[in-house]
This record gives structure tokens, C-alpha cells and sequence, in this order.
């Protein structure tokens, strides 16, 4: 079987930088310039997430500031108009947050973002309470493994465990994070079962076959 996941709390910052409904519009500026972010979890109470202001939501106020929208953009822009106006984070927030649980795997997580077109998530746990921030760098995290680490569990879980017949002569290499797998195998069946295996190891960047003569290669 192989290794669970690495969840979203092994690699958040935990140290989160949030901000109340009250918060300035020039101080949301200030913070996100001091922590070098692109959004700010906006709370109440004792902690719980009740929006996200990101830089979308303050441009609005620079994008205004010498038009006057016609009838058509400001039907179009109605809510982009709104938070022009805006003078705290209740203001120009966008609530509900998007946010992701500490146990979520990192893939979970990935998939957030890239559904909600966000760059990084409120980390919330019982009550939803800030436990911190993951970013789109946190996530990526998984790549620094180094290539004899990947090597050991692609060898120990997906390698060993299939391949046991006498006559199956699997050699691995793993170079950058590529895996690449080389040899004769009885079951061919089992070349794509490996693949996915092998895929879904934390680091891998990608898995190749390499079968010698006309063995089958994995799709």
C-alpha cells in the first residue's frame, strides 16, 4: 500500500495574516505589501473565515477613479463598481471564502485552486476557524523530494509488490523526477496498474516503460 497522501497541514504556513470586517482599505494595501501576498482572510469573532479580499478586489477603486461607466458597464460591473466604493473589508471582500480543510491531500487542494481560480486558500478547521494559509507554492512542495527518496518507495510499494514472478526483471531509474521503469514482465496487464501506482507517488513528474523487444508499454 502505498504511503497516505501529505495533507494540506504538513505544508501550510501557520502563521496566517488575516484581517477584521473593519480593517481600512489602506491598510489591507499595507499588509498585503508588508507579507508579500495576494489576498488576506478576512474574520470575525475568534477567527472564523468569513471572506477572502484579494488585489481583484481592490483594483475596482484604481480602475474607477477617473471614469464614468456607462449604463451598460455598470450593469454589466455592478458588483466591481460596488467595491470601488468600498472603505473596509467588509466592503469589497468576497465572501463566502473558498476555503480547504488541514486534512485535505494536496491534490484536493491543487484541484481548489484551479477550479476557483485562487492562488491560495484559508486553511479552516472546526467551526471554521483560521489554522492558517496554503499557496499555490505550498502545493508544490512535494517536487523537492529527491530522486533516491522517490526511487526507495517506488521500489518498496509499487515495484516489489507486483512484480514477484520469477521470471519479471523490473529495473527502476528515477533522474528530475521522471521514473523510468525497464524490463520483461509475465503479466503485461499489470504495466498500466504500475503506472498509476507510480504516478500517484508524491514527487513524481513523470513515469516512462521502457519493455525490451515487443513488450506491451504502459498507455
Amino acid at each position: 500500500m502505498l504511503h497516505s497522501p501529505r495533507t494540506v497541514s504538513e505544508v501550510m504556513t501557520h502563521t496566517a495574516v488575516a484581517v477584521g470586517l473593519e480593517a481600512p482599505f489602506k491598510d489591507i494595501v499595507a499588509l498585503m505589501d508588508q507579507w508579500k501576498v495576494s489576498a488576506l482572510p478576512v474574520v470575525e469573532g475568534e477567527g472564523r473565515v468569513i471572506g477572502v479580499v484579494s488585489e481583484a478586489d481592490l483594483l475596482p477603486k484604481e480602475e474607477f477613479r477617473d471614469s464614468d461607466p456607462d449604463r451598460f458597464t455598470q450593469l454589466r460591473r455592478l458588483t466591481d463598481l460596488a467595491k470601488a466604493g468600498g472603505l473596509t473589508a467588509s466592503d469589497v471582500m468576497t465572501t463566502p471564502a473558498v476555503t480547504v480543510h488541514p486534512d485535505a491531500t494536496l491534490a484536493q487542494a491543487a484541484r481548489i485552486m484551479a477550479q476557483r481560480k485562487v492562488k491560495r486558500l484559508p486553511v479552516v478547521g472546526a467551526g471554521g476557524l483560521l489554522e492558517g494559509i496554503v499557496s499555490r507554492a505550498d502545493l508544490l512542495k512535494v517536487f523537492l523530494r529527491t530522486d533516491d527518496d522517490i526511487s526507495d518507495e517506488v521500489r518498496q510499494e509499487v515495484v516489489a509488490p507486483l512484480f514477484r514472478s520469477p521470471t519479471d526483471t523490473v529495473r527502476m531509474e528515477v533522474s528530475d523526477g521522471v521514473v523510468t521503469l525497464v524490463g520483461r514482465v509475465k503479466d503485461t496487464s499489470l504495466v498500466p496498474v504500475a503506472t498509476r501506482l507510480v504516478r500517484a507517488v508524491e514527487g513524481v513528474v513523470d513515469v516512462q516503460w521502457n519493455p525490451p523487444g515487443a513488450e506491451a508499454s504502459a498507455g
